[in-house]
């Protein structure tokens, strides 16, 4: 009976010392997850070099955190546009709720980030980089036990960083991508192992105008993209005959368009090789925080989210840049690793949102999701055991005082159609049949056998509006100093 008694003691004891190196290593047992999301502007969903899009871009750190990971083929922003999406995120909110309809809409002085939630879980929090949500500062925001932010779109080189209320000045010499990354990495590696922390690095990359590291410039010169079927559509009057709104035909001669890019003349190859160079910083971002978390054994209990805050257009429907509800401008990408409760390689199809983000988080820490978020966790997803999933995403994006060659859109995504409203111009809708026309050639919406999809997607959008307080279009003050004069203060 003794002999037992000690035996069972001793298979104790090893239990023990077994579990322990796995404690420390981050482990199943090591409590909350530590969280890294990692945001970058302007990036399309399939310009990763596993999708194959671009065969000469190279991503192996995306492409790893597929591998080890999951993809999500089907992530939209509920905004293509920067702050609104930005907002959204933060929020877990549409942006007719948020208000934050643009990029200088301000915060109404409502808005609960996320991270406060986190915060009061035990999470330790930090923010670096491009904040641009709202209005243009720089200043610590809520949320965030550590800040590190710069004023509106900020610079490849020689940014002028506000780290926790004190301003430092980096040399032209110092690339921001870089920079950030270092900083978060300095940060991770200072914290208690005891605290779980939330890592919001938020990249200025890939923004225009695209400026690569040092490093990569010239590695994609001469480099071209196939130009998309509609953009040949749209060419020298070819679109005479299609069904697409007069506004998209209009608009490729003008700043957001293929003949008249920024209001300048550069080749829309060059810059397309100019963005991608500018990408592999990011993809150098991504490997240094997935080779620390490998080295300092933390892999196993860290969640890793890569997203992009909308898309981008180069040459589709004879456009550039986002804010339309076309694939490659509301499309992201959409990356998630953690080791030890996802399966690697994943190609997950189902409808998720920027507006999910919150939840995800929230969940994943163990919180709760606030009453007014209307966002879904997806961790049920990347386990499999999501039941009763939505298969409808919505849009919107709201009328630009400066970029005005874009109307108010407001959509719906469900299933295989996708129906498109625009508002406050005398135009023509648009629907696709994204099965059969994923390049969105052929608009369906006179087509009279689908009249009754035509009137049905279109309630649905309105039934979305009202139940979620959209029935009224946020305005904002439009008050500017005259156009390219800031000399004088008069104001129109």
């Amino acid at each position: 009976m003794l002999i037992q008694s000690i035996r069972r003691f001793l298979a104790v004891i090893l239990l023990i010392l077994i579990a322990t190196p796995l404690q420390a290593a981050g482990g199943p047992a090591a409590g909350p997850p530590r969280i890294i999301f990692i945001l970058t502007d302007d990036h399309r969903y399939d310009y990763m070099g596993f999708t194959g899009k671009v065969p000469w871009l190279e991503t192996p750190a995306m492409d790893r955190l597929v591998r080890e990971g999951a993809c999500f083929n089907n992530a939209y922003v509920t905004t293509s546009l920067c702050s609104p999406s930005r907002a959204s995120i933060l929020t877990g909110l549409y942006s007719h709720q948020h208000t934050v309809v643009d990029n200088y809409a301000p915060n109404p002085g409502n808005l609960v980030y996320f991270p406060e939630y986190l915060q009061k879980a035990g999470y330790a929090t930090a923010f670096f980089g491009k904040w641009h949500m709202g209005d243009d500062t720089d200043e610590p925001q809520p949320g965030f036990d550590h800040w590190e932010s710069f004023k509106g779109q900020g610079k490849y080189f020689g940014v002028n960083l506000n780290i926790n209320g004190d301003h430092v000045q980096y040399g032209e010499d110092v690339y921001t991508t870089d920079l950030l990354t270092g900083h978060a990495l300095d940060w991770m590696k200072a914290r208690d192992p005891d605290q779980p922390y939330f890592v919001y690095l938020s990249h200025k990359a890939v923004h225009a105008a695209f400026k690569p590291a040092p490093r990569h410039e010239g590695r994609y010169a001469g480099k071209t993209i196939e130009l998309p079927p509609t953009y040949e559509q749209t060419k020298n009057g070819k679109w005479r005959d299609l069904k697409w709104p007069q506004w998209v035909k209009d608009q490729r001669i003008s700043w957001h368009g293929v003949d008249y890019m920024y209001h300048g003349n550069q080749d829309m190859q060059e810059l397309v090789t100019d963005y991608c160079e500018t990408l592999l910083a990011v993809d150098d971002s991504v490997a240094a925080i997935l080779d620390y978390l490998d080295e300092a054994g933390l892999a196993e209990n860290t969640i890793v989210v890569y997203m992009g805050d909308n898309g981008f257009s180069w040459g589709e429907h004879g456009l550039i840049d986002k804010r339309h509800f076309y694939e490659e401008s509301a499309k992201v990408p959409f990356l998630v690793r953690w080791p030890g409760h996802l399966e690697g390689g994943q190609t997950i199809n189902s409808l998720v949102s920027n507006v999910d983000v919150a939840p995800t988080f929230l969940a994943a820490a163990g919180v709760e999701k606030p009453e007014q978020m209307v966002g879904e966790s997806i961790i049920p997803l990347l386990e499999g055991t999501a039941t009763g999933w939505r298969d409808t995403i919505y849009y919107e994006y709201y009328w630009e005082y400066d970029f005005p060659m874009t109307p108010t859109v407001f959509g719906i995504r469900q299933g295989r159609y996708k129906y498109i409203r625009y508002h406050g111009i005398w135009d023509r809708n648009e629907l696709y049949d994204l099965e059969t026309d994923p390049n969105e050639m052929v608009n369906l919406i006179e087509d009279p056998d689908r009249q009754e999809l035509v009137l049905r997607l279109g309630n649905e959008l309105y039934d979305w509006l009202e139940a979620t307080g959209g029935m009224r279009i946020p305005l904002k003050r439009t008050m500017k100093y005259r156009w390219g004069d800031y000399r004088h203060k008069e104001q129109y």
